[in-house]
């Protein structure tokens, strides 16, 4: 008999996934910029304990949204196309249960699950869980996915990788989980990008522009970062998260979900099959972008290399939610980061070019102590 049942919560259709979160929207734990970026940096308190305050796009920035949207749709679908086709071709479809790493997971969990029911047949149950860097995974929500799939054949699915530090986490969790002698799972993670170097499965290793890590809760179901506190939570409860209904008329979670699932098409997954059958899925990764974030942290001289969030997708959250410092853009990268010039300038940030890396940008955290 389970203890704890998730709440339901977000704005996607409930038959692409269930949250299995606890909602804390009665609870007031956001703090300004600056006020969490300290209380972080001075170790008071670890970043899950606390949440920004979302970040609300002008009308500017959301037809820029809307224009990379168009722009890269077909990739983001071929991308998907790409990593749904490997996950057939490395896991036993069996018991296939997706498992998406909120929030940046969520859509793309999604997006492979329509993909697999659209040209595999599969109709695969996919969840979405939190998982935090220094806490790990969530054991309360796969405890209640194994009792819900006794046989379940989990794959974990995440939007993007940086430097890996997601990737070590959910492997050191798993490795935790069967240590335990709980259901054997695996720790192998789906990713739609892999510029770091650090999945197995992956649509690219581009570090392109993800559509979705543009914006906050209103393209991830209106769902906020996820939050474990003990002050206000039980320890050995689901992890926790606000779903901003008051956002709904901002809310373009499910159009995004149409709008790149729209470009799904026998041809893209024949693409998309030719691509992974020429793939190598048991080959290990590199690790390439951990070192060159090493060689970042030894040039600017950064005490933590965690102040160092490699990426198109990375530097976007740093420019949304914390103090930055200044970004540094690859002037060799052909990708379009015009947004990424527009959150600069509207928070006064430098932009400094720097060649010697693998990934497009990169967002340094400011350091205030």
């Amino acid at each position: 008999m389970l203890k704890y049942l998730p709440d339901k919560m977000g704005s996607y259709r409930d038959e692409d996934v269930t949250f299995v979160m606890r909602d804390i929207s009665h609870l007031s734990i956001e703090k300004n910029t600056e006020e969490r970026e300290k209380t972080i940096q001075s170790g008071k308190a670890h970043y899950s304990e606390m949440l920004p305050i979302e970040y609300q796009p002008d009308i500017r920035y959301m037809k820029l949204y809307e224009v990379m949207l168009e722009t890269y749709g077909q990739k983001v679908s071929l991308c998907v196309a790409v990593v749904a086709e490997k996950i057939v071709k490395a896991r036993d479809t069996n018991e296939l249960v997706l498992v998406s790493l909120a929030r940046a997971g969520t859509p793309i969990g999604i997006l492979i699950k329509r993909y697999l029911q659209q040209f595999h047949d599969l109709d695969v149950p996919h969840y979405s869980v939190s998982i935090l860097r220094g806490r790990g995974i969530d054991e309360t929500a796969l405890q209640y996915i194994v009792h819900q799939h006794p046989k379940a054949n989990l794959q974990f699915v995440d939007g993007w990788t940086g430097k890996g530090a997601i990737t070590k986490e959910l492997e050191q969790s798993v490795a935790k989980w069967n240590a335990a002698g709980k259901s054997p799972i695996k720790a192998d993670l789906a990713v739609l990008a892999d510029p770091g170097n650090c999945a197995k499965l992956y649509g690219t290793r581009e570090d392109f522009l993800i559509p979705s890590a543009c914006l906050n809760s209103t393209v991830s179901g209106l769902v906020s970062r996820t939050v474990f506190n003990e002050r206000f939570m039980d320890k050995s409860d689901f992890h926790g998260a606000k779903f901003y209904d008051e956002l709904k008329q901002q809310d373009v979670s499910q159009a995004y979900i149409e709008a790149i699932a729209s470009h799904f098409t026998p041809d893209l997954a024949a693409e998309a099959k030719q691509a992974a059958d020429n793939a190598d899925v048991e080959q290990e990764p590199s690790w390439s972008g951990l070192q060159c974030i090493e060689e970042i942290q030894q040039h600017y001289q950064i005490k933590n290399i965690n102040h160092i969030k490699p990426g198109v997708g990375e530097t976007t959250r740093v420019l949304l939610r914390r103090v930055p410092w200044k970004i540094l853009v690859n002037s060799y990268a052909k990708q379009n980061l015009e947004h990424i010039y527009i959150l600069a300038e509207q928070r006064g940030v430098e932009i400094e070019y720097y060649e010697n890396m693998t990934y497009a940008c990169c967002g340094l955290i400011k350091e205030l102590l």
